[in-house]
């Protein structure tokens, strides 16, 4: 798939996932959200970039950790940066600020002290250029965090792009687990500028209650939304069955308790 499209693809998906994907997510990514933020290390005052920021589940709490620091979510979702805009309201957060752009062209000169990417750059065209963006907008010594999914083999759920696929091809997410291979994260930041990198690699259980609620989250709520918006009655159906029996292994009491992985990294753009 041509780059344009690609990145046509995903914000259209995005569009359409964007009041499912909090409800469905947010606490699944906990345990990343929480390693990603101590990776980071934020100090209040700081300024923060982040790529990829869809409704917010990080940004918020980046911002309160921050304060009065100013913040600049970007996503290349104008309606999931709405919801963001919407919650920041809410709960009475200000210094948050949005735009709507690709993770892989950020649409500011300014230079912060943390840049961050959660579980966005398996969704980009080019994760070298994004990882290139977020060194380019920090200031010299400043610091980076990015999270992403781990491995094919360690994430229960990865049947999903393969049952989309076969009934209308999207290839939304090509590479989707190239990041999570071992050491990928890590080698990328090095080869575009970053030093003292490290990585950690964590294994989590993401707990569905019910068939509704883990149909809801693999085909409403994601990447695979836009795709799954063309299917016909019957191919929803057959879908939902293939996808349940993909997880059937990982039933208990009445829901399921399927395995996934993060890796979450970090590294320091050089003083020099």
């Amino acid at each position: 798939m041509k780059p344009k499209v690609q990145l046509w693809v995903q914000q259209r998906g995005w569009d359409l996932a964007s009041n499912t994907y909090e409800g469905s997510w947010r606490r699944q990514l906990q345990p990343a959200t929480d390693k990603l933020l101590e990776f980071a290390d934020l100090q209040a005052g700081e300024t923060v970039i982040e790529a990829a920021s869809g409704t917010g589940i990080v940004t918020l709490e980046v911002a309160r950790r921050v304060g009065p620091g100013r913040v600049l979510a970007t996503d290349l979702s104008k309606d999931m940066l709405a919801v963001l805009e919407g919650t920041a309201s809410e709960a009475g957060i200000s210094n948050i600020e949005t735009a709507a752009c690709n993770a892989e062209r950020l649409a500011t000169e300014d230079q912060f002290d943390v840049a961050l990417c959660a579980l966005g750059l398996m969704y980009v065209p080019s994760p070298l250029q994004a990882i290139a963006e977020l060194h380019r907008t920090l200031r010299p010594g400043g610091r980076v965090a990015i999270s992403v999914w781990g491995e094919r083999r360690n994430c229960g759920w990865a049947s999903l792009f393969g049952i989309v696929d076969a009934r209308v091809k999207s290839d939304v997410c090509p590479m989707f687990f190239s990041m999570g291979a071992p050491s990928a994260l890590t080698e990328s930041l090095s080869r575009q500028g970053f030093v003292d990198v490290k990585e950690e690699r964590i294994s989590i259980s993401i707990d569905y209650p019910d068939d509704e609620s883990a149909l809801v989250a693999a085909f409403v709520g994601g990447p695979v939304a836009l795709a799954y918006a063309r299917f016909d009655e019957k191919n929803r159906a057959s879908a939902h069955a293939e996808y349940l029996e993909s997880i059937a292994q990982y039933r208990h009491d009445d829901g399921y308790r399927v395995p996934g992985e993060f890796v979450i990294a970090s590294g320091r753009k050089s003083p020099q």
